[in-house]
């Protein structure tokens, strides 16, 4: 049996941030703990299911091999044969997510840690057809939260060291009794850093983190449209802490083109002719991505006509070949004539024979009319 999308255990979309991955294996993993489902082996499948989905969607390598090779970029599944979650019971799932002891169980004392991972970034950036069609590398300035150099991200003066917090003992969380209950709740004293800082560094104020700009070189790979996002990892804000740092997303835009239009990979364009060289035929020149390109135009064309250039499109995302070109042929009819056109004209008209009823006009009629 193949296996399910690991996006749609979840419920989520293919670009969900880490925190939307999160939220949704919380809320499916509370749903079917065994602990909750005594007996119940399909409960117990999709918990091991939907775990199994988020070790390799929370891990940044594994989830960008297996958005770019599915399963098999992570092997046999996250866990291959004998997955196991890692939660022996449903309080270990409570404190994975924050939740604390809920149950009244004699879990408690266990420190936590400060540490916190880093805000994500985005950063929108607009680009030529032309530049997607061929991909480029980018020079980007990325203001951001990087960790202080003075005192190494921890927010004490060179020579001092945070403290412990008194009240939380380092945990960043105190507990209360609340009927039933045991509900843990950010400490005020520390704010839930577990930590005190007596002697603030100068540099940043503490904070662990000042500002900076950075020049971060991204690749865009051809065949980028809009709406793509690239994802930096790593290039976000500093963590906290230590914390890990969080990523850069690119959200790319291609501005619209003044020649062609886009659907896909493929492209679309209009090319203006004569009534001569629509009755007669030509060989014309049109506008490609690549530069200009012959096409010949059989005698009798209509407008309206289209003709397709085969590989003369955008490549698609991957490298897995090119689009084609449509080109539409569009009669263009004189505004002003001379005496000798004219003339010729008007000669043309007195010998000319359409039969206006003939049902193959009167199709093409309908046709323009829908």
């Amino acid at each position: 049996m193949s296996k399910r999308d690991y996006y749609e255990i979840l419920g989520v979309s293919r670009t969900a941030t880490e925190m939307e991955i999160k939220a949704a294996y919380r809320k499916q993993a509370i749903q079917h703990h065994p602990d909750k489902n005594p007996d119940d082996h399909t409960a117990e499948e999709k918990f091991k299911e939907a775990a199994e989905a988020y070790s390799v969607l929370s891990d940044a390598q594994k989830r960008a091999a297996y958005d770019r090779f599915g399963h098999q970029g992570v092997g046999a599944g996250a866990g291959g044969a004998g997955f196991s979650p890692g939660f022996t019971n449903i309080e270990d799932l409570f404190d994975l997510f924050g939740f604390g002891d809920m149950f009244g169980g004699g879990r408690g004392g266990s420190t936590r840690t400060s540490a916190q991972r880093g805000a994500d970034l985005r950063y929108d950036l607009e680009i030529m057809l032309e530049e997607a069609a061929l991909g480029k590398e980018e020079k980007l300035r990325i203001p951001r939260l990087e960790k202080c150099d003075e005192c190494d991200g921890k927010g004490a003066e060179k020579g001092t060291q945070p403290i412990t917090c008194s009240i939380c003992a380092g945990s960043g969380q105190t507990r209360y009794q609340q009927g039933f209950f045991n509900v843990m709740r950010t400490c005020p004293n520390c704010g839930g850093k577990g930590q005190i800082i007596k002697n603030p560094c100068k540099n940043c104020q503490g904070a662990g983190r000042v500002e900076k700009e950075k020049i971060i070189e991204v690749k865009i790979p051809a065949g980028v449209e809009t709406g793509s996002r690239l994802r930096v990892s790593g290039e976000g804000e500093a963590g906290i802490n230590g914390g890990q740092a969080g990523d850069l997303f690119v959200v790319i835009h291609v501005a619209e083109h003044e020649i062609f239009e886009r659907q896909g990979a493929n492209l679309y364009s209009a090319v203006p002719v004569s009534f001569a060289q629509a009755a007669l035929g030509a060989e014309i020149e049109v506008k490609t991505l690549d530069g200009e390109e012959n096409l010949k135009i059989p005698a009798g064309t209509q407008t309206g006509t289209v003709f397709r250039l085969k590989s003369k499109g955008m490549p698609a995302l991957g490298g897995r070949g090119k689009g084609d070109l449509f080109v539409a042929v569009t009669l263009i009819t004189p505004k002003s004539l001379n005496k000798e056109q004219r003339k010729l004209l008007e000669q043309l008209a007195d010998i000319e024979d359409i039969d206006f009823r003939d049902a193959s006009f009167i199709d093409k009629v309908r046709n323009i009319f829908g």
